[in-house]
């Protein structure tokens, strides 16, 4: 997290007033002490210049898909002959996949497991145990029918 407070400006001093209250605020929000940078930045003397905090945001994103520089079509160029891909092979598929992820940080490293369900392992493993069926059973209801009472 970077915090970007102005030096020099007429408001200079509010802005080093404040610089405690945001630092409560982030530590407050769960970020370490360590992962604040304060620096410094000079806008012009007579601007009322603002506190800027920037931060790294992952996205998933791929680039502008549509490049076909050659034919794909049957031709006598190598790259037909010897069944290379053509340009830009996969890119939708990459786009899509980029605008479908709702964390992107599960591209980079997945998430950690949640904890085993141990009442439906210990009756899964008890039935196992016993020889029978370890499936479950869902009730056989006529779901199908619509029932309106019209005409009753």
């Amino acid at each position: 997290m970077i915090v970007d407070v102005p030096v020099g400006a007429r408001n200079a001093r509010a802005a080093a007033d404040a610089l405690p209250e945001i630092h409560s605020i982030l530590a407050s929000s769960g970020l370490p002490p360590q992962s604040i940078l304060v620096r410094g930045y000079h806008p012009p003397w007579d601007s009322l210049a603002p506190i800027r905090i920037t931060y790294p945001k992952i996205t998933a994103q791929a680039g502008p898909c549509g490049l076909w520089p050659e034919d794909i079509g049957p031709s006598f160029n190598r790259d037909y002959f010897e069944n290379q891909p053509p340009w830009d092979f996969g890119c939708a598929t990459q786009r899509n996949l980029a605008a479908m992820v709702a964390n992107p940080a599960d591209l980079v490293q997945p998430r950690g497991e949640t904890p085993a369900d141990t009442m439906r392992r210990t009756t899964v493993m008890g039935k196992y145990q016993q020889g029978t069926s370890t499936a479950t059973q869902y009730p056989l209801t006529d779901s199908a029918k619509v029932s309106t009472g019209v005409g009753q």
